[in-house]
C-alpha cells in the first residue's frame, strides 16, 4: 500500500516519528514504544478500558497487552497547534477486517517529537473472549414479566446451562465435558423472575484462584482500574457487570470469589449464607465452603435479586428458606481488630475516615472485637479446601497432565498431598473458629475492609501477587469458615482504585444484610 491519504500535509520529521511509532507497534517493540511517549507523570493514554496517567502506568499496561493485529494506516489528519505541538488522527485498517482510530497529541521536545496524549478506538469486536465464553443478545430469554424483567445476567462458567458444556475455565475440560441436560436452579430462578441470560462468562480455572487471571483465555479487564487484575475466581461475571455488558453476575464464593472482584472493580457483591441457595447444577470446588452469590453495579439491583431469590417462595415475602423472619439487623457494628490490622495503611486510613463519617451522620454504635489470629482460619481452611478440591477434580487433573496453568497446577499438586488425618485435624480446628465468628454476629454486624488494598496491576511480580493473595484470603476466609453471609459494597477509594467495605451477619439474614448495606452506604455518603 502507498503513503496514507493526508500524509503529505504532515511535516517530515513528525511523519518520520509517527511512522517509526507505527512500526514499533507492529513489531511490539516495547522499548521503542516507551521511547515514543513523553516521560513524566502527565502523559496520558486512553481506550475503551479507561484512562492511564503517567509514562510508567502506560508502560506497565503495554507490557501486558501483547501485540496488535496486523494493520495499515489508511489516512492521516494533521492539525498544528504551534510549531512544536500538533494533533494527529489516523485511521487504520486491519488485515483481518475492521478499522480503528488513533488520536495523538505530539510535542517536540529537545528536537524530538513525542506523544503526550493518545486515545485508541479499536476495531469493533463481536465480544471480549477474556470475559465471555459464549454470549448472545440474549443467549436465553427469561420471562417477559417479573421483578427482574429487563435485566441481563452473566453466568460464571461453573453453572449448568441446558445444551451447553461446563468449561470451568479450562479448554481441555470443556472439550471432555458433555452438554448439560438441564439448567442449574440458580440460573432458572433468575430467568423466572424476568432476567435474561446474556452469556456464559469466564472463571479462573476450576475457581481455584482469587486473582482473576486465566492462563488459557487471558485476563478479563478490570472495569474500574485499567491494567489491574479483575479479581477472581468470578472474574468474567464481575468484569461483564463492571463494564456494562450485564446487570447481574451470577457467581460463586468459596474463599472470597464474589467479594474480591466486587472490591477490585467497585461493585456490590453478596456471598450468601452457606446452603441458602441451591447448588444443584453447580460444578463444585470445595462443598464445605462453596456458596452462590451475585454481583451488581448498585445496591438497588442487588436488593431486587436478593428479595426474589432468597424469599421462601420466590415472592416478596421476607421469610427465608431457614424458616426465619428476615427482620432488620441491629444497627450496631463491630470491627474485627485482626482484619483491620491486616489492611494496608491507605485502606485503614480510608476505613477509619468512613467510621468517623458514620458516627457523625447516623451515630451507629461501633465497637471492636477480636476474632483471633487470621492464620488460624486460613491454614486449616486451605487444608480442607484442598482435600475437597482434589476429591472433586483430582482424577481429571491426573489424567490430563499439563492441562492446567502453572499457578492452579501447583495448588492441585499441594491438594493431592493432603492426608485424611490432616483433613480431619483441620476440620476439628475450624469448628471453634466457626463458633467464634457466629458468636461475633449474634447481636451485631461485622464491619471491615473487604481486602487489604486496591487491585494489583497485572504486571506485578509473581511473588507480589502471591503475597496479595495470601493477605486477601486471611481477611476473607473467616466468613467462609462460618458459612456466614458477607457483602462487599464500594464505599472506599484509595490511591490505586476502589476498595470495598464488607458487612457480615448471622446465617439466614441475607436479605436484611443487603438492606443494611444500602443504609450504610447512604449514611457514609451523606
Amino acid at each position: 500500500m502507498g503513503e496514507p491519504i493526508g500524509a503529505e500535509a504532515v511535516p517530515a520529521d513528525l511523519l518520520a516519528a509517527f511512522t517509526a511509532y507505527e512500526s514499533a507497534i507492529m513489531a511490539n517493540d516495547l522499548d521503542a514504544l516507551d521511547a515514543a511517549f513523553a516521560p513524566g507523570p502527565d502523559t496520558m493514554r486512553g481506550d475503551a478500558a479507561g484512562l492511564l496517567i503517567g509514562h510508567d502506568a502506560i508502560s506497565a499496561f503495554r507490557g501486558t497487552r501483547g501485540g496488535v493485529p496486523a494493520r495499515v494506516i489508511e489516512r492521516i489528519e494533521y492539525r498544528p497547534f504551534s510549531a512544536d505541538a500538533a494533533l494527529v488522527v489516523s485511521v487504520s485498517r486491519f488485515t483481518g477486517g475492521g478499522t480503528g482510530l488513533q488520536t495523538q497529541v505530539w510535542e517536540r521536545r529537545d528536537g524530538r517529537w513525542l506523544i503526550t496524549a493518545a486515545h485508541v478506538t479499536p476495531r469493533a469486536q463481536a465480544f471480549d473472549r477474556s470475559v465471555w465464553r459464549t454470549v448472545g443478545d440474549p443467549l436465553f430469554q427469561g420471562a417477559w414479566e417479573g421483578p427482574l424483567a429487563g435485566l441481563t445476567v452473566a453466568v460464571k462458567d461453573l453453572f449448568a446451562i441446558s445444551g451447553y458444556r461446563i468449561g470451568a475455565g479450562n479448554p481441555a475440560f470443556l472439550e471432555d465435558a458433555r452438554p448439560e441436560t438441564s439448567t442449574a436452579a440458580a440460573v432458572t430462578d433468575l430467568l423466572r423472575a424476568g432476567a435474561s441470560l446474556r452469556g456464559i462468562a469466564r472463571t479462573d480455572e476450576f475457581a481455584y484462584s482469587i486473582a482473576g487471571d486465566n492462563a488459557h483465555y487471558g485476563t478479563p479487564p478490570n472495569g474500574a482500574v485499567p491494567g489491574a487484575l479483575p479479581g477472581g475466581s468470578s472474574s468474567g461475571p464481575a468484569s461483564a457487570v463492571a463494564t456494562g455488558q450485564a446487570e447481574i453476575g451470577l457467581a460463586t464464593d468459596t474463599a472470597g470469589s464474589v467479594r474480591v472482584p466486587a472490591s477490585y472493580q467497585g461493585l456490590w457483591g453478596l456471598r450468601t449464607s452457606h446452603g441458602l441457595v441451591p447448588r444443584q447444577g453447580l460444578l463444585p470446588l470445595a462443598q464445605s465452603f462453596d456458596t452462590i452469590g451475585w454481583l451488581t453495579r448498585d445496591g438497588e439491583t442487588l436488593q431486587r435479586v436478593a428479595d426474589w431469590c432468597l424469599s421462601y417462595d420466590s415472592s416478596a415475602s421476607t421469610e427465608n428458606v431457614y424458616g426465619e423472619s428476615d427482620d432488620d439487623l441491629p444497627w450496631r457494628f463491630v470491627v474485627p481488630v485482626e482484619v483491620l490490622d491486616a489492611a494496608a495503611p491507605e485502606t485503614r486510613g480510608a476505613f477509619e475516615a468512613l467510621l468517623d463519617r458514620l458516627a457523625v451522620t447516623d451515630a451507629a454504635p461501633v465497637d471492636s472485637v477480636s476474632i483471633g489470629d487470621l492464620d488460624e482460619y486460613l491454614v486449616p481452611f486451605r487444608t480442607v479446601q484442598g482435600a475437597e478440591a482434589w476429591r472433586n477434580n483430582g482424577e481429571w487433573v491426573t489424567a490430563n497432565p499439563g492441562a492446567l496453568g502453572p499457578a492452579v497446577a501447583e495448588r492441585f499438586r499441594a491438594a493431592s498431598a493432603v492426608t485424611a488425618a490432616e483433613e480431619a485435624d483441620a476440620r476439628r480446628a475450624l469448628e471453634p473458629l466457626a463458633a467464634r465468628m457466629q458468636s461475633a454476629v449474634a447481636d451485631a454486624v461485622l464491619l471491615m475492609p473487604t481486602v487489604p488494598g486496591p487491585a494489583p496491576l497485572r504486571t506485578a511480580a509473581g511473588d507480589r501477587i502471591d503475597a496479595v493473595r495470601t493477605a486477601t484470603l486471611r481477611m476473607t476466609t473467616p466468613a467462609a469458615v462460618a458459612g456466614l453471609p458477607s457483602l462487599s459494597a464500594p464505599l472506599l477509594r484509595v490511591p490505586g482504585g476502589p476498595v470495598g467495605v464488607c458487612v457480615t451477619s448471622r446465617s439466614g439474614t441475607d436479605v436484611a444484610l443487603v438492606r443494611l448495606a444500602r443504609r450504610l452506604a447512604q449514611a457514609v455518603r451523606a
